[in-house]
């Protein structure tokens, strides 16, 4: 008779054998899944809510925990069952360098990688969005482009505005170095007075997203996952 521990240990993160109540498990602790068909193993991790950095939200907020994902996006690099990761979008952005710390994660995985924008990807959700090998947006999607915001004590000193203007630059360079777009039209975004009411910015559906170059293509669920088999095919 095998002990409660030791089964827990026998089984693996990705392994849904057993049935829904181990992927509906795996769902909740983690927002992800993997799902296979033809011998090809996929796995699905969501990106939703606010993306939670060094401070803890309140559980009344939707969050991704970074700290969960990190793990996570190794174990799927290093699993030899995961042919694949889809990452579904829909977050109104959070912590910038946590958002960029998992993208720059993203970006640097071999295994193939496909992007879904679903709803919105906001704010540090357009390098998230980017990361990825191929990135698909549904036309009914939306993606606000704007300068780096800070929240708490802000010393008004040169050093201060020379931090913000190097953080911006880095999220400039990371997202015009994973797209087609340029960091000069990128900037025009981010600097646009005429579209948000209280702040300065620019938001963008589906299809401008792909016609600028930020995005790769306009599709769905099917798009993504098309996209996604076609890679593993080549590879």
């Amino acid at each position: 008779m095998i002990k409660e521990n030791e089964k827990d240990t026998e089984t693996s993160a990705f392994d849904n054998k057993n049935g829904t109540g181990d992927m509906l498990d795996n769902i909740e602790k983690s927002g992800s899944i993997t799902a296979g068909s033809n011998g090809v193993n996929i796995h699905c991790l969501t990106i939703i809510g606010q993306i939670e950095g060094h401070y803890v939200l309140d559980n009344t907020q939707k969050a991704t925990k970074y700290e969960h994902i990190i793990p996570l996006l190794t174990a799927i690099e290093e699993g030899t069952q995961i042919d694949g990761l889809l990452i579904v979008l829909n977050t109104q952005g959070g912590d910038v360098e946590a958002g960029l710390a998992l993208a720059e994660l993203i970006a640097s995985m071999k295994k193939p990688t496909v992007s879904l924008v679903l709803g919105g990807g906001h704010s540090i959700g357009v390098p998230l969005a980017v990361s990825a090998k191929r990135s698909f947006v549904v036309p009914s999607a939306t993606m606000t482009i704007h300068p780096v915001r800070t929240t708490g004590l802000v010393v008004g000193v040169h050093q201060s505005f020379a931090y913000f203007a190097r953080m911006q630059d880095r999220i400039c360079s990371f997202i015009s170095a994973h797209s087609r777009i340029s960091k000069e039209k990128l900037s025009e975004y981010m600097l646009r007075t005429d579209q948000i009411a209280t702040d300065v910015g620019s938001i963008i559906d589906g299809k401008e997203a792909v016609n600028c170059g930020l995005i790769d293509g306009i599709g769905g669920l099917d798009a993504a996952l098309a996209a996604l088999h076609e890679m593993i095919g080549e590879k």
